[in-house]
């Protein structure tokens, strides 16, 4: 069996949705913690490991993957289930869907929003929430009809869509008007294998 090693920044919602998967499918990894803050994804060691400079960066075996929703797509088929990433084509579409939402409106919304606040980043952060709020509306009129995003059964739709959601109050949007999205995000934490953001819990309250 290849060896995983998972490169990537505890206050990242993308490094969570991967960290998620990994443990849902209980997977044997090794976390390489990369601060970001620090400049650490600009260092030339890094970049010989990862020339796009950013985290989450897979390694399994002798395959190197970045971006998250490609590592999610990999794990899924490499490691996973059909249940995970269906493949018939309309459930497989629909996870695709979503997560084309995930990379739009809810990474350049709610994370850009909430990486003002986090890291002091120069993104307009009422524009972001706007963007956010978008993303959110299209979750609400789904799960307002459905349990999961993209199928009868939890997907990596789900995970790619969760972190940010989930931290939509650190992006200075309330998840009240979303009750669908809320009850959502309960069931996504009690799904087998959830694991929290480690930084939320270290820094609530």
């Amino acid at each position: 069996m290849s060896s995983i090693t998972l490169y990537d920044f505890p206050l990242s919602g993308n490094c969570h949705k991967v960290r998620l998967l990994l443990s849902m499918l209980d997977l044997k990894h090794e976390r390489v913690p990369i601060d970001v803050v620090a400049g650490q994804t600009g260092s030339a060691e890094f970049q010989r490991i990862n020339p796009r400079g950013q985290v989450p960066f897979l390694v399994d075996g002798e395959v190197g993957i970045w971006d998250s929703m490609a590592i999610l797509v990999y794990l899924a088929r490499q490691h996973g289930t059909n249940r995970w990433l269906p493949n018939d084509p309309i459930a497989e579409t629909g996870v695709m869907q979503w997560l084309a939402v995930a990379s739009n409106e809810l990474l350049s919304g709610l994370a850009r929003a909430r990486a003002v606040w986090r890291l002091g980043s120069p993104f307009d952060r009422e524009q972001c929430q706007q963007e956010g709020r978008a993303g959110l509306a299209l979750m609400e009129q789904r799960l307002e009809q459905a349990d999961w995003l993209a199928a009868n059964h939890p997907t990596i739709a789900d995970l790619a869509c969760y972190p940010y959601a989930a931290l939509a109050d650190e992006a200075g949007v309330s998840l009240a008007p979303y009750p669908a999205v809320i009850d959502w995000i309960a069931r996504v934490e009690a799904l087998p294998g959830y694991v929290p953001l480690v930084e939320r819990e270290s820094n609530a309250g």
